[in-house]
């Protein structure tokens, strides 16, 4: 079965620069946004909050 990228699920290309390069991941998803500045100033702060927030925002979970 085939997933309609309209339907809002992360593809595997955006997991895997969520873990990678967080904030180009969460840019990819949703664009320059809130989310977008969260997450280039938790990867500042600490690769690993970094990379959880960009998963859950790829994944959206929130």
């Amino acid at each position: 079965m085939k997933q309609d990228r309209r339907g809002g699920g992360a593809n595997i290309v955006e997991i895997i620069l969520a873990i990678l390069i967080p904030p180009l991941a969460v840019f990819l998803h949703d664009g320059i946004g809130t989310s977008f500045w969260i997450s280039i100033i938790l990867w500042l702060l600490g690769i690993i909050p970094g990379i959880i927030y960009a998963l859950l925002v790829v994944t959206d979970t929130i």
